[in-house]
């Protein structure tokens, strides 16, 4: 089986920072999001997995795998040139892909539940296709699956009158039969190719599609709010560590969840709860929680508590006068901010 995972959307709501890095190479407790999925894929046994990029990204891809440390697994770069929709994207990868079954997942979702039943309906059940779900408040929108037995009997992408709370979140299984199934739709309203209509079509031609329904935590990181709400969700499951590779001065105070990367200095600042801080940032005279402060980036003398925020790569905030309030930021990379 090999692994599929789409990441060439644009992440438009989460610019200015998607504007100059990938939405699924963004950090989430300080690890890109991308990470979490290609780990998921590889607990699987998945040694061979497609990644479907925009071209204009490639070499940001490149870097991205050249740190990472996962032994033994081989990595294609797939292109998606115009965002058409994700089965579209899908569809891009059917020459990595051929005859064999996959596993797809989203490149900017976490989820933390485990993916080899999936797997195990198409290998074992010998089912066409597997979908993870799982209940939620708001089913219209998403996409939304209706169930009869162990297997799926209707799927809507976002119905505006839902006939369950059951929804797909972005992680699945397929035979080849999802080729000729995106062959055989049209676009949707949004002028996509969506993925649930490829499934809706295997339904309606008697292929068979299992399920896997969760109740663990799950994110789609699409806005900056969900952006931050993964990032604390992730610190939690992190105990508290020394930072040896960081120099931290006696006048700091650590609330946590709190992960800080390699060779930042923090200075008579009061960091936390739920932040964290890439490598090589300095910060001083300040009060940071609830926030995620990117790489190479200076934060000095503000005098207001910083929360809520997102800090890009290589800025500089400096505050100059004195103001209680508490101060939110999402602040692109490559930026000085002085007021």
């Amino acid at each position: 089986m090999k692994g599929l995972i789409l990441s060439a959307g644009r992440g438009s709501r989460l610019y200015p920072l998607s504007h100059s890095t990938p939405k699924s190479l963004l950090p989430v407790s300080n690890k890109p999001i991308l990470q979490y999925g290609i780990e998921s894929l590889v607990k699987c046994g998945i040694k061979e997995i497609g990644i479907v990029i925009n071209p204009t990204d490639q070499e940001k891809y490149a870097l991205f795998f050249k740190q990472l440390s996962i032994d033994d697994i081989s990595i294609s770069y797939i292109y998606q040139h115009s965002p058409k929709g994700l089965a579209d994207a899908v569809k891009q990868a059917q020459e990595f892909i051929q005859d064999e079954p996959f596993l797809l997942v989203l490149g900017d979702n976490i989820i933390y539940e485990p993916l080899q039943p999936l797997v195990d309906h198409i290998i074992h059940d010998h089912k066409n296709g597997s979908i993870l779900l799982t209940e939620v408040p708001n089913p219209e929108d998403f996409g939304i699956a209706t169930l009869n037995g162990n297997v799926i009997s209707h799927i809507e992408e976002k119905p505006k009158s839902p006939t369950s709370n059951l929804a797909v979140i972005g992680a699945y299984a397929f035979d080849s039969s999802i080729f000729q199934a995106i062959q055989s739709i049209q676009p949707s309203h949004r002028g996509e190719y969506e993925i649930t209509d490829a499934i809706h079509w295997l339904i309606q031609n008697q292929f068979q599609i299992a399920y896997s329904i969760t109740d663990q935590y799950f994110s789609d990181v699409g806005t900056f709010d969900r952006w931050l709400k993964s990032n604390q969700r992730e610190l939690e499951q992190i105990p508290l560590t020394p930072f040896p590779q960081t120099l931290i001065s006696k006048q700091v105070k650590i609330i946590p969840p709190v992960v800080i990367g390699k060779n930042c200095v923090i200075e008579n600042a009061t960091i936390g709860p739920n932040v964290s801080i890439g490598d090589h940032v300095t910060i001083r005279n300040c009060k940071v929680n609830d926030s995620i402060i990117l790489a190479n980036s200076t934060l000095q003398d503000i005098r207001s508590v910083i929360a809520q925020s997102i800090i890009g790569e290589n800025t500089k905030i400096i505050h100059t006068t004195s103001d209680p309030h508490i101060t939110r930021f999402i602040v692109s990379q490559d930026t000085q901010i002085n007021y």
